[in-house]
């Protein structure tokens, strides 16, 4: 199978709480790339779910590292790799404060309370020391990403690292949902109260870097590999 970007994530292991979650609620399994069933809201029919989910379905279920990007010319995956893993074996692992459902600007996503300083700097790492094989953002993928309205240190970021919110501007979140109206997000969050509960009563591990591939067929991102740090 061919891919046409890459993105280093945060991925839950299999069979961990928030894997599973996941799978059931994107409907997708990242570590294979196969469908799954999707198991919508108490209360949502099956395109209601679809229509929550539209947006983040594609990424399955991460936490951003490093943003999905084009190789560079004279670049390849196995050398991607090779870099990925050297870097992880200079990192520790890092345990995350118990996530909390919070609303940002627009959709719902899973947070820390709290980030440690270790894992701004692991993304920050991951972002400035493998960012030689990316390929420069296209002027066509600048504007549409001006169109949202950026700072100016976000718009810095774009143009230096493709992507607005990296480095002082990152925040580390697992997106849940597509942008949604504020009744919409309301109604959603009291709806995923009960589901979410159990992954939000212990702490969140990260013990890897994953390098997740988005397949030429257009399929969801997949796990291509998971190094240990």
């Amino acid at each position: 199978m061919g891919f046409k970007r890459y993105g280093i994530y945060f991925g839950p292991r299999p069979h961990e709480p928030l894997h599973d979650f996941g799978k059931s609620w994107f409907g997708t399994d990242p570590e294979t790339g196969s469908a799954v069933s999707a198991i919508p809201l108490p209360g949502y029919s099956e395109g209601e779910h679809a229509h929550l989910i539209k947006a983040p379905k594609h990424y399955a279920l991460h936490g951003t590292v490093k943003p999905p990007f084009f190789l560079a010319d004279g670049m390849d995956y196995d050398g991607l790799k090779q870099a990925t893993a050297e870097l992880a074996a200079t990192l520790h692992p890092i345990t995350l404060s118990p996530l909390t459902l919070k609303d940002l600007n627009g959709f719902l996503a899973l947070c820390p309370v709290e980030a440690p300083a270790t894992l701004n700097a692991l993304a920050r790492r991951c972002v400035t020391e493998l960012d030689s094989f990316r390929r420069p953002a296209l002027e066509s993928e600048i504007e549409q990403r001006r169109a949202v309205g950026l700072t100016a240190n976000q718009d810095a970021n774009l143009l230096r690292w493709g992507y607005p919110y990296v480095l002082n501007d990152f925040r580390f979140h697992i997106t849940l949902t597509s942008r949604l109206s504020e009744a919409d997000r309301v109604k959603t969050a009291e709806a995923l109260e009960h589901r979410i509960a159990p992954l939000l009563s212990a702490p969140i591990q990260i013990q890897d870097l994953c390098l997740y591939g988005e397949p030429e067929d257009g399929s969801p991102f997949r796990v291509i590999d998971r190094i240990s740090l």
